[in-house]
């Protein structure tokens, strides 16, 4: 134990770095600490910014779980910036949780959510400037257990040498089981308590498994009974999305080919309106916020909308509160919705087409049309809207160049509505690189080159004429990094480890993002990077293969033969297109073969 870190030590650090309020803790909804020998001690470490991470509603969830249970507790930390990193390292300060200031070797496991392939150094970051051994086999009786979940525990091999369990699903449901064997074996041996989470279902241990069977991911199958939460921890400085978030439901029914988490977040599971509102209600008065915004990857698709915007018209009307809605479909329901919104008024609308044809949405199964394109432009400008946002990617498979005009073409067209309603009409357009994920259709795939996704991005920005037009693409390089993570092997945890000691850090923020580094790592480890972002052949077996999302590998190709011939897949809401989870959940609705 190396004790609480005293104010006095603190203090010099803080005043030296910018924004300090990182760092303090001590926000309206955190703690208090729980004290007791027994007392599962849990940190939260997000791998990446602040700002970024109390955006993160998962967080808010499990820090609010764990509060509630009556043996175990939970406390955060993020991802230093590069200013306090160098601080801390020069005044040889550990780093801390933020509630209890307790160095993180202190607690009994660290949970990392992994978001996002391009974090994975932030994580030996966190490891490194807490004293903890990076790799699994090194650490001994004093080091904490190191647990990650999140989208990324679907594909765990590139990080499976640093981290001792993976959760594979809903926390809701996972981190309770954790923290009961947890809590039984408080005072084991470390193997003892590896041992015993590797027996739970849908946590993977790599220490202990041994290549037969998979990991089945765990999912909350009724949402209005199971946990979500009622307090919310208000930030210190502004963050990302600095409002009360609350899921409306989890999962998608649209079946779009390119999307993971619609893919594997599977089956639909909706919130009731009722409770949604109620949870609202106490989180509203709890946190002093006046902004809500209601989480789902299609948030227009939820059952429960007509029925939660009569329970909050009498608020909306008084301006009590403001409501977004992050995801919009592309039709005019979803704008007019959003008309009648205060908050959304505010700045322009975003869409995501994702493809400039309509042969290749049909190719992805996006489910848009061009009249549906058309419709979402007229009503946005109808309603008084002066610029849009749209979304595409480039690398998708079977793009042709007209494929590519058609972003333009698209782009154009919301220029020519707007005119006609004598709007201003800016399009801001952003177009990012494809990249092929696990548990998709699109998994065998290959990926575009950093050459050819450089060529495209910049045929498509210099054949802009119209100055009303902005248009951007996502760097190559960070595109072709992450599509090596997302479909990587074990082999990736040496390169990860050897960028990190080279300085690698924020690789998602561009202005940290050094390609010739990975590029030198990889060529001195003799890793062939290339091999990862390339096709890969049905028969393969996959590194993330151990893992069972619930859909199953015939459908999987069964969605990528028809891709290959543009034809579309309906919605799971008009009838089950057999996807795998059909007869294994309790969840009522298309997914047990009714409509």
């Amino acid at each position: 134990m190396q004790g609480i870190i005293a104010e006095e030590r603190l203090r010099p650090l803080l005043s030296s770095v910018k924004r300090p309020s990182r760092y303090i803790g001590g926000e309206w909804g955190s703690g208090p600490v729980k004290e007791g020998r027994d007392i599962v001690r849990l940190c939260y470490a997000f791998p990446d910014l602040y700002e970024v991470g109390m955006s993160y509603l998962g967080f808010q969830i499990l820090y609010a779980l764990t509060k509630s249970i009556e043996y175990a507790d939970a406390e955060r930390v993020y991802t230093p910036w590069p200013d306090m990193e160098a601080a801390m390292r020069m005044s040889g300060t550990p780093i801390w949780a933020l509630e209890s200031k307790r160095p993180l070797k202190d607690f009994d496991a660290l949970g990392f959510t992994l978001q996002y392939e391009l974090s994975y150094t932030n994580i030996l970051t966190i490891l490194d400037l807490a004293g903890i051994p990076f790799r699994s086999k090194d650490r001994d009786e004093d080091s904490p257990l190191i647990l990650a979940g999140g989208i990324g525990a679907v594909a765990p091999e590139p990080l499976s040498p640093f981290i001792d369990a993976f959760m594979v699903g809903d926390g809701e449901i996972l981190i309770p089981r954790v923290l009961k064997v947890l809590h039984e074996t408080k005072h084991a041996k470390r193997d003892e308590k590896l041992s015993a989470l590797s027996k739970l279902d849908g946590v993977y241990v790599p220490m202990f498994y041994n290549g037969t069977g998979k990991i089945r991911r765990q999912i909350a199958e009724n949402l209005d009974e199971q946990f979500f939460h009622t307090s919310m921890i208000v930030p210190n400085t502004g963050i990302v999305h600095d409002r009360v978030t609350v899921q409306a439901f989890k999962g998608c029914t649209r079946g779009c080919r390119f999307c993971q988490a619609g893919m594997i977040d599977r089956p639909l599971r909706e919130r009731s309106a009722g409770s949604l509102y109620t949870q609202t209600e106490t989180l509203l008065e709890k946190t002093g916020w006046e902004e809500v915004g209601l989480l789902s990857l299609a948030t227009c698709d939820w059952s429960g909308l007509p029925e939660a915007m009569e329970k909050f018209a009498c608020a909306l009307a008084d301006n009590r509160i403001k409501l977004s809605l992050p995801s919009l479909r592309v039709d005019a329901f979803s704008v007019s919705l959003a008309a009648g919104l205060e908050q959304m008024r505010k700045g322009g609308l975003t869409f995501a087409p994702e493809a400039g044809t309509q042969r290749l949405r049909d190719v992805i199964n996006k489910g848009v049309t061009d009249d549906d394109i058309n419709a979402a432009l007229e009503a946005t400008f109808a309603h008084g809207w002066d610029r849009v946002k749209l979304y595409f990617m480039m690398g998708l498979p079977t793009e042709t160049e007209d494929d590519l005009n058609g972003i333009q073409d698209i782009c154009k067209r919301a220029v020519s509505i707007a005119k006609k309603y004598k709007k201003r009409g800016d399009v801001n357009a952003s177009v990012a690189g494809f990249v092929p994920k696990a548990h998709t259709p699109f998994q065998w795939e290959a990926q575009a080159s950093v050459e050819e996704l450089r060529e495209r991005g910049s045929r498509l920005k210099h054949s802009v004429r119209n100055k009303k037009i902005s248009l951007s693409y996502h760097e190559p390089e960070q595109t072709f990094l992450e599509g090596v993570f997302a479909r990587g092997d074990s082999k990736l945890a040496d390169a990860i480890e050897e960028a990190w000691r080279r300085g690698a850090r924020f690789d998602g923020w561009t202005e940290h993002f050094d390609f010739g580094r990975w590029s030198d790592v990889f060529r001195d480890l003799e890793i062939d990077a290339s091999c990862y972002t390339g096709a890969r052949d049905l028969s393969e077996v996959l590194p993330w293969d151990i893992i069972d999302t619930g859909v199953s590998r015939e459908y999987l190709i069964r969605e990528r033969e028809k891709a290959m011939i543009g034809e579309t897949t309906k919605d799971c809401r008009e009838g089950c297109n057999g996807c795998g989870w059909q007869g294994k959940t309790k969840v009522e609705g298309c997914f047990n073969g009714k409509n």
